[in-house]
């Protein structure tokens, strides 16, 4: 259980962290995303976005930006009589490819986070077997608006454990999202 108590600790000193960041942050937003899951499991998820202004490799008209996203989400499935609801937590930085002009700006993005579940049992029939895991997605989208303040994307998001611990059969997410830059 000691190695629980220190990844919580890591967990909160690098979310207070990242919080503290957004309060210098060029442009920051809030995205709400729903998906659906394996086993019949819906999720509703609210993200915390700071784009710090970081891009790199210009290749015409495009170019590379590092964003961070902070994310709580609540998992809900009618399968089994184990947890029909589940918290989620975590953080996930994000590599953007995005064009850089125009009023809309279409953009592929991936990333690798890591999250921390209430409850690694879903259903009598399914376990992720740790509440720590790992989260990594892909995605698309669009940023449009006077100030670029709008984006909408779909993304694929894969959550697992990482082979920490054995069973560790992950889960498979399809989102859609909004979000909006302040």
């Amino acid at each position: 259980m000691l190695g629980g108590a220190r990844f919580l600790n890591i967990a909160c000193v690098t979310l207070l962290l990242g919080c503290s960041g957004l309060a210098a942050a060029d442009q920051f937003g809030v995205q709400v995303a729903g998906g659906l899951g394996d086993h019949h499991v819906e999720k509703l998820d609210l993200g915390f976005v700071w784009d710090p202004n970081l891009t790199w490799w210009q290749i015409g008209d495009w170019h590379f930006a590092l964003i961070g996203e902070a994310h709580v989400a609540w998992w809900h499935t009618n399968e089994g009589n184990v947890h029909e609801n589940i918290g989620e937590i975590g953080v996930t930085p994000v590599i953007r490819f995005i064009k850089g002009s125009g009023t809309i700006r279409p953009f592929v993005e991936a990333g690798a986070g890591v999250r921390l579940l209430s409850s690694p049992r879903i259903s009598s029939t399914f376990t992720l077997s740790t509440a720590f895991q790992f989260a990594d997605m892909a995605g698309v989208g669009v940023q449009f608006g006077g100030r670029q303040q709008y984006l909408a994307g779909y993304r694929f998001q894969h959550v697992s454990n990482g082979g920490i611990k054995e069973p560790n059969p992950g889960i498979n997410f399809h989102q859609l999202y909004l979000q909006y830059n302040f």
